[in-house]
């Protein structure tokens, strides 16, 4: 599928209203066709894999044409410098996580950013390295995430809305990992609970309330 079809093609599934819509999920964006996600992924699958295709929507600058980026993008061809100059443009929280899961994970430079993103004053880059945490202890179960805990830990004070939410859910994908990660996710939410920190009490609360449910339990 070529780059003017889609553009044709997007066109075509404009949606006015669930594009504004989007904003009262915490969706931000500059323009936007307001395009539902199954719509964009069904789209990705008639494009396959295509890097110059990939570099073109990401230019396009539409909320859709970044999304379909991070799907049709070959992460064997992402250099350094496309890496950074694409997450340093995440402007949203849906963005962010969805390049994560189509993308990101898949780069091993990009893994190993996460310690860097960490300590960003960006909000949407800091969510990138724990929403990519997240991502890798869903798929990734057996590995051992305790290199990870001492930058959860310190990024749990973190207040803004979008930074805390991703240091939550990386906490409770780690603790959903294994029975082992259960174990070791727990005790560092206890830890968390115990700092004097609105924010962290609230990552804690909420990790804790959901790694010890009898839902997450039964699984081990």
């Amino acid at each position: 599928m070529e780059f003017e079809q889609i553009i044709h093609e997007f066109e075509e599934l404009s949606d006015v209203d669930f594009a504004e819509n989007m904003k009262k999920f915490g969706i931000s964006y500059v323009k936007s066709y307001g395009l539902r996600l199954p719509q964009i992924r069904k789209i990705a699958k008639e494009c396959g894999k295509d890097h110059e295709l990939a570099l073109r929507l990401w230019n396009h600058g539409y909320h859709e044409t970044y999304l379909l980026a991070t799907l049709t993008e070959e992460p064997d061809k992402v250099d350094s410098v496309q890496l950074n100059d694409w997450v340093n443009t995440f402007y949203s929280w849906d963005l962010v996580d969805q390049a994560c899961i189509n993308l990101l994970r898949f780069i091993p430079e990009a893994v190993d950013s996460i310690f860097i993103w960490a300590k960003s004053d960006e909000e949407f880059v800091k969510r990138t390295a724990f929403s990519l945490i997240a991502v890798l202890a869903v798929h990734n179960k057996d590995s051992d995430f305790d290199m990870y805990f001492e930058i959860i830990r310190e990024a749990s004070s973190d207040d803004r809305n979008f930074v805390k939410k991703s240091v939550n859910w990386a906490l409770r994908q780690i603790g959903k990992s294994s029975r082992e990660n259960n174990r070791k996710a727990l005790d560092l939410a206890y830890e968390i609970l115990e700092m004097d920190n609105k924010a962290s009490k609230w990552v804690a609360r909420g990790a804790i309330r959901e790694l010890e449910s009898e839902k997450v339990q039964s699984r081990f």
